[in-house]
Formats: structure tokens, sequence, C-alpha cells
């Protein structure tokens, strides 16, 4: 019997996935969790074979929930299930090693394979990913611009950044402009986004 913590905040979805996989004669669901949190807490308690993440959960993401399972040594097998088709979230979790990568949109019987392969030691990610990992950029920002980046993109100004990074306000100017050149945009708000679309700040 394959034992299955589902992470997923959307209660509706959540307990579809939840009774169609229960369905499966040598599959069964051992938790069910809303956040973070809660997953994290459901894969100490059950030691499942299998947990489904979603990346946007609220207490901690998915991938932050990944990144700690794998830091502790714990033989779980991870299938990140998102919205998202963004490279760096891809990216991120391809280097935690996850077992699986799968798009909301796939059919629950592909969902339901996914599960069977990474109990057979395979990894899958979605037909439409795939590409992406050949068709990853290079992160063209250095470190200290990210950081700037970051703050900025968290509502900080000018002057809150550079006592945060102990910089020049001149010197945190000089560095979103670069940002701002280096990402071909107009504002430090679209620089930021950019980013994060590219998973450049994950």
């Amino acid at each position: 019997m394959i034992r299955i913590v589902i992470a997923e905040d959307q209660k509706l979805l959540r307990g579809t996935l939840s009774a169609l996989i229960a369905m499966e004669e040598d599959m069964e669901i051992v938790a069910e969790a809303e956040d973070g949190l809660a997953a994290y807490d459901a894969i100490c308690s059950h030691e499942p074979d299998v947990c489904l993440l979603d990346i946007e959960i609220p207490g901690r993401t998915g991938l932050e929930v990944a990144e700690i399972v794998r830091q502790e040594g714990r033989s779980v097998k991870i299938i990140i299930v998102t919205t998202f088709a963004r490279p760096g979230f891809l990216q991120k979790a391809m280097n935690l090693k996850v077992e699986g990568y799968l798009l909301k949109d796939e059919p629950i019987d592909y969902l339901i394979r996914s599960i069977r392969k990474v109990m057979q030691g395979e990894r899958v990610v979605s037909t439409d990913l795939a590409a992406a990992l050949f068709l990853k950029e290079d992160n063209p920002l250095t470190e200290r611009e990210r950081d700037v980046l970051r703050l900025s993109g968290s509502g900080l100004s000018t002057r809150e950044i550079a006592k945060e990074l102990f910089l020049t306000e001149g010197t945190v100017r000089n560095y979103l402009s670069l940002s701002i050149q280096k990402l071909s945009v107009e504002t430090r708000q679209q620089a930021t986004e950019k980013a994060i679309e590219r998973g450049w700040l994950v």
C-alpha cells in the first residue's frame, strides 16, 4: 500500500484529489494538510511513502518543506503539484531532487501513474515543463543586486534598503539601476517581477 500525504490549501481541490486517489486499491491517504507547517508535521507523524506538495501554500511553501525534508534525510518521495510553470521554481525543485513536478491541469490518471512511477524510482516532470529545464537562462544579476531587489520587492525604500545592507543610498540606487538595465525593464518593480518570474530571486 502506498501511503500518501496531500498538502494543498484549496479545500475543494484537496478533497477531490484525496477522494480520487483513495479509490486506487494500492493507495491510501494518511493525512491532508492545508499549509506547509501542517504538511511537515504530517510527514513527521505518518512517515508516508509520498507527499503531494503544492508550492503556494501558507506557512511554508512546498519548496521550503521539501528543502527541510531533504536536509533531515527523510525517505518520503516528494511530488510538487502546482499551477506555476516558472523555470526558476522547477530548477529549485530539481536541485532539491524531488521525485516529481506536475502541473495541476494534468489528468488525474497522469498523477496516479506518476505516483506509481516515483515509487519505482523514476522521476516525473510534466511534458510542458520538461523543455524549461533546457531553456534555463543564466542569472545576470550579482548576489548584491539580488539582495537589493528582494528588499525592494518587499516594499522597502532606498533609504531602508541602504540601512539594511549597510550601504549608501547612492550605492543602492546604482544597484537598482544596473538591475533595471540588465533585465531590460523600466522600473524597479518590473525588475523584481521579472527576476522572480525567471526564478532568479528564488
